[in-house]
């Protein structure tokens, strides 16, 4: 007896059309962002742009908003790969509706409405305590450094950068005075024909000069002017020394300092794996469902002046401050400390790297009677029961959840007020994860 299997017919044609609900099951994460864009979220800021009836109707914006939440909700950032699922991947058609918009359609419209975009992460957050997901008993803060989108051997030191244009001006000049010869023989031989054009090396090595002359000219007015570290965006890498500027002898910029010509706005920054072109992205995290409370982008590698924006822009979200704050020690110091105590929050900041053998001071130097002296006291008074152990597992797990789960290492986008916006995002579709699991 021969065994029977199930009909395998591929032109065989459909009778009835097919229900996007049952593309996906029932409470998969495409209905629920799908769903929740509809109908949770205020979408005025976005569909206010358009208000003229001029050429084919476009795609609807609130679908594109879904389409770009659900895929970095799945860790798909890629215009073209964003594009490429909504072909391919029967969750994406249930989110668009069948529709395919091209990968342009979907920059552009990325790049139209990233501001709108990045400031959907407040309504997100606001369901998400309405859900009960959001306590304020402990809130964790850290910052991980995210590479730009651009490489740290596109960057040049000021240095560099003199030298390099003194040398490439004067290849230029020998360049131009060949073409200059080049063209009298030439005029000679082809008469009115043209050939007077520069040959494209050339063209390129003044390209290369116009870009260092920015660059260069960029770096001597910054030390002219100098950015604080709160500054958006802050001091160029190698332009300040322990919160202080840094000048050469003759005023102008030290010769370390450093410009990037892909992405001026990220800096260079030591990372565990060594040195990277990149951001420092920060964030706040409740300690109910890991869900975040706040964010903050900044390209000062040091973490100490993200505690007090942290914390306030969660106040100012959910209407008011935790009752615990927890971080590691790059954000401890006297001026925190105080800050939170006037706030009424219990600080748990370890004033150094904490030692194997649990001394929250590390090697650090600390004045006795300073309130630095004092949260080292109550640290190792409660010992591995002190409430600061809480910190890694909640804050350090979301980031794991955005690096490694959905894959997201390197933004896309750059300029400090784009890369911003993108991170922005990047907060907003963690927590609509962390909403669908709950709902």
């Amino acid at each position: 007896m021969s065994k029977s299997f199930r009909a395998w017919d591929v032109d065989q044609g459909w009778l009835l059309p097919p229900s996007l609900h049952d593309f996906v099951a029932a409470g998969h994460a495409a209905h629920f962002v799908r769903d929740t864009v509809r109908e949770g979220l205020d979408l005025s800021a976005i569909l206010d742009c358009y208000s003229e009836e001029r050429g084919y109707p476009p795609y609807h914006p609130a679908m594109m908003v879904a389409l770009l939440l659900y895929g970095y909700s799945r860790g798909t950032y890629s215009s073209r790969h964003l594009a490429r699922a909504c072909e391919e991947r029967v969750d994406f058609m249930a989110v668009t509706g069948l529709n395919r918009p091209d990968f342009r359609t979907i920059s552009e419209f990325r790049k139209r409405h990233l501001r709108a975009l990045g400031g959907l992460f407040a309504q997100v957050l606001a369901l998400c305590r309405a859900a009960g997901l959001v306590k304020l008993g402990h809130v964790a803060l850290d910052g991980t450094k995210i590479k730009a989108n651009a490489s740290r051997h596109k960057a040049m030191s000021y240095g560099r950068m003199t030298a390099a244009e003194a040398r490439l001006s004067a290849e230029v000049q020998a360049w131009l005075a060949r073409a200059a010869a080049a063209d009298a023989v030439e005029d000679r031989e082809l008469g009115e024909r043209r050939g007077d054009e520069l040959p494209d090396w050339a063209a390129d090595k003044r390209r290369r000069i116009e870009k260092i002359r920015a660059a260069k000219a960029a770096l001597e007015a910054e030390a002219k002017a100098p950015r604080g570290d709160d500054d958006e965006p802050g001091a160029s890498s190698g332009m300040r020394e322990r919160a202080k500027p840094k000048r050469g002898r003759d005023g102008r910029p030290p010769a370390q300092a450093q410009r990037n010509f892909t992405d001026p706005d990220s800096r260079i920054m030591k990372t565990r794996d060594g040195f990277v072109q990149g951001y420092n992205a920060q964030i706040a995290v409740d300690a109910e469902r890991q869900v975040i409370t706040a964010w903050r982008l900044t390209t000062n590698a040091a973490d100490y002046a993200g505690l007090v924006p942290l914390v306030e822009a969660t106040r100012r979200a959910l209407g008011k401050a935790p009752r615990e704050v927890s971080a590691d020690a790059g954000f401890c110091n006297e001026a925190n400390l105080a800050a939170l105590a006037y706030r009424r929050v219990a600080a748990y900041l370890p004033p150094g790297r904490p030692r194997h053998d649990g001394d929250p001071v590390g090697r650090r130097i600390i004045e006795p009677g300073s309130l630095l002296a004092d949260m080292a006291d109550r640290l190792r008074r409660a010992g591995r029961r002190s409430r600061y152990r809480l910190r890694k597992q909640i804050v350090e797990p979301v980031f794991g959840q955005i690096k490694q789960a959905r894959g997201f290492r390197q933004f896309l986008l750059r300029g400090f007020d784009q890369v911003s916006a993108e991170w922005a995002m990047i907060c907003t579709a963690h927590n609509l994860c962390k909403l669908a699991a709950a709902a």
